[in-house]
């Protein structure tokens, strides 16, 4: 009699690759590694590779980044002891390998699908994610608190062992200021730091890239125990000499290894450097985690990596941008299979219109962080290098260095996804508008996002940024709006203009060659069906603030249907309220519906406050609709609104019950 499969067996044994690769398919979980051979551990780092790209190939994302650190994944579970010793991935668009080593090969291929992993680390889905991340340059900071926090429990309990920590940060996420408050702070935070390793995966720009065997022997050599020791023992007898000697022998020690390395900027924030080390070799990657393992005392670690993202593909390493996030593909070709071509996206609306304006005026300048592409800035990179400033990860800055052009008279853009505007807000609010500088801020990817899920979701740019004095707020029903708006927020020099715009495509509209400058604070009636005099007669009037306009109009086609066609209106803008047009609406109809693509307290708020100061919430059935309070999981844009509550149905149902109605009452 056979024993009946578990699920967990019925779902690996699903997986498609399962016989393909010998060695992968003995790891289910890092302690599987444990005793591998080098030798072994690199057969594994080909099959992982070849089974990431099987598996990016079948649904799509980040892939360039994950080929990179194949090798440094496997190494880092074969060395330390995982998931107890943690290991944090910065960002975490290159933990597909990572994800397939900790049991969760059986479902990798359900990766940014409806119900599967995420794209990022998350800590509710496993253990070996120990700190969830989608936005950059944080690692160091959680893994020094987990350090310290192993430290002041091993002091209470004996029996507690301290735990390795190892933050693996890029060296695009360590160009951000945060990264080095962290670094900083570490060198002072005592006993707990020492178990602190943070890996730089550098595969972009080398500070000394490494040459040869001679790199590779000096790497290996400084993180051994022999020259640590000896490295000790010179300290010691340093220690020793008079003062002056004293410091002249450790600035002697200090800065022969920083011209051998390159390390010396590390060295003075209190880490022990070791590198560059070929993130590739993983004969000399074993060994050297095995000596940081193993030291005691070093104080924290920065290890520094060289890696290639694309490596192991061809085609992700001939291309410009080495895959780094790519639609579904064949595997043998690198073709990616993409969708019929539909209408322009609404970042591309903005990029066409910015560009028009700056040809015209030299006083537009574009800043973006790190995002010239995502944005839509790198065509007006091409066009206007000498006006077009890319400062990295380090939103803060870009913020505040817009604030500073404003003051000399430039026209700043300030194009930043609305997810990542939010760590710049102190200085939107205290450097922009606090001294009222017209700084315009392109808000991308507001609203919600597909398969980004919510670490990406641009759901409250209307809530911190509505609550400001004095900022003027847009977010264009579609892209012929948002053309106009660019427009509009290009000539507007009275004070910081926010324009908000989401993910993918318009509605494929007919666009001017040129947009025109709208009036600030003046929404419109989109559809005024029935006449307005009075409320039994007025009925419905849906008030809607950005691309959520189709749905409404959707549904007052369903209400029509019903003998209850409603009034649409387009508000424009969120600050400053059309308030004419907020007391007319309300005024003439029975139920008043705002929709808008954000968190509860934005746009919604603002109309219902209004109300209620001039009484008119005591007369109309008022009923905001905005996303849910709570996250939304990643799934497909449309799914997501339907989650939410934000389609046409739904603002059906919210009208139909304003009226009491139930939904048995509804006319066929």
């Amino acid at each position: 009699m056979t024993d009946t499969p578990t699920p967990e067996a019925d779902r690996w044994g699903s997986i498609p690759t399962l016989g393909r690769f010998a060695q992968l398919d003995r790891v289910r979980y890092p302690h599987d590694m444990r005793n591998l051979s080098v030798e072994q551990l690199k057969t594994l780092a080909d099959e992982l590779r070849a089974e990431t790209i099987d598996t990016v190939s079948t649904t799509s994302g980040h892939l360039g980044a994950s080929l990179g650190v194949v090798e440094l994944t496997v190494a880092l579970h074969a060395v330390f002891d995982t998931p107890d010793d943690r290991v944090i991935w910065d960002v975490g668009h290159q933990t597909y390998p990572h994800k397939i080593l900790t049991g969760r090969r059986d479902r990798i291929r359900t990766l940014r699908q409806p119900g599967g992993l995420s794209g990022f680390t998350r800590r509710s889905e496993s253990e070996y994610d120990p700190f969830g991340a989608a936005h950059s340059s944080t690692s160091i900071s959680a893994g020094l608190g987990m350090a310290v926090a192993h430290h002041l429990r091993a002091e209470h309990d004996p029996s507690y062992r301290e735990r390795n920590v190892i933050a693996v940060i890029g060296d695009g996420s360590i160009s951000a200021g945060m990264a080095y408050e962290a670094m900083n702070n570490a060198s002072h935070c005592g006993p707990g730091a020492e178990r602190l390793i943070v890996v730089l995966n550098d595969n972009e720009m080398s500070i000394a890239p490494p040459v040869g065997a001679m790199s590779s022997y000096l790497s290996r050599l400084m993180s051994s125990r022999k020259f640590l020791s000896l490295r000790d023992l010179a300290a010691k007898m340093a220690k020793r000499l008079p003062d002056r000697l004293e410091r002249t022998a450790k600035k002697a020690d200090e800065y022969a290894r920083g011209i051998i390395t390159g390390g010396t900027l590390f060295e003075e924030l209190g880490f022990y450097y070791v590198g560059p080390v070929d993130g590739h070799d993983m004969t000399q990657l074993v060994q050297i985690l095995r000596n940081l393992r193993d030291a005691d005392d070093l104080g924290p670690v920065l290890l520094h990596v060289i890696t290639e993202k694309g490596r192991g593909y061809t085609p992700a390493e001939s291309a410009g941008d080495k895959y780094h996030a790519v639609a579904k593909f064949n595997v043998v070709t690198g073709e990616q299979k993409k969708g019929p071509a539909g209408p322009p996206s609404y970042t591309s609306v903005f990029s066409r219109e910015l560009l028009r304006q700056a040809e015209a005026d030299d006083r537009i300048v574009a800043i973006t962080a790190a995002m010239p592409s995502g944005t839509g800035l790198d065509k007006f990179a091409k066009a206007f290098p000498e006006r077009f400033f890319d400062v990295g990860i380090a939103e803060q800055h870009a913020v505040t260095f817009a604030a500073g052009l404003a003051t000399e008279g430039m026209r700043p853009f300030c194009a930043i996804y609305s997810t990542f505007l939010q760590r710049a807000y102190d200085q939107v609010m205290h450097d922009v508008v606090l001294q009222n500088l017209p700084v315009r801020f392109a808000i991308d990817r507001a609203g919600l996002v597909g398969a980004d899920g919510a670490t990406h979701a641009g759901a409250f740019d209307l809530n911190y940024l509505g609550c400001l004095p004095g900022i003027t707020i847009m977010a264009p029903s579609d892209e012929l709006e948002l053309l106009n708006m660019t427009t509009t927020a290009a000539a507007f020099d009275e004070g910081p203009i926010a324009l908000r715009y989401p993910r993918g495509g318009g509605f494929g509209l007919d666009l001017p060659a040129a947009g025109r400058v709208m009036e600030i604070g003046r929404g419109r009636i989109v559809r005024e069906m029935t006449r307005q005099s009075g409320p039994e007669r007025g009925g419905i009037a849906i008030l809607s603030l950005g691309p959520r306009l189709a749905e409404a109009l959707k549904a007052a086609d369903m209400l029509a249907a019903q003998g209850l066609a409603p009034t649409v209106a387009d508000a424009r803008f969120a600050k400053p309220l059309d308030t004419a047009l907020i007391e007319q609406l309300a005024r003439n109809h029975a139920v008043l519906i705002t929709i808008e693509e954000g968190a509860p307290g934005g746009f919604g708020a603002f109309v219902m406050m209004h109300l209620a100061k001039t009484g008119l919430l005591d007369r109309v059935r008022f009923r905001p609709m905005a996303l849910p309070d709570r996250f939304i999981d990643h799934n497909t844009q449309a799914a997501q609104y339907h989650e939410a509550g934000l389609d046409a149905q739904a603002i059906v149902d919210t009208a139909l019950g304003a009226l009491g109605r139930s939904p048995s009452q509804q006319m066929a």
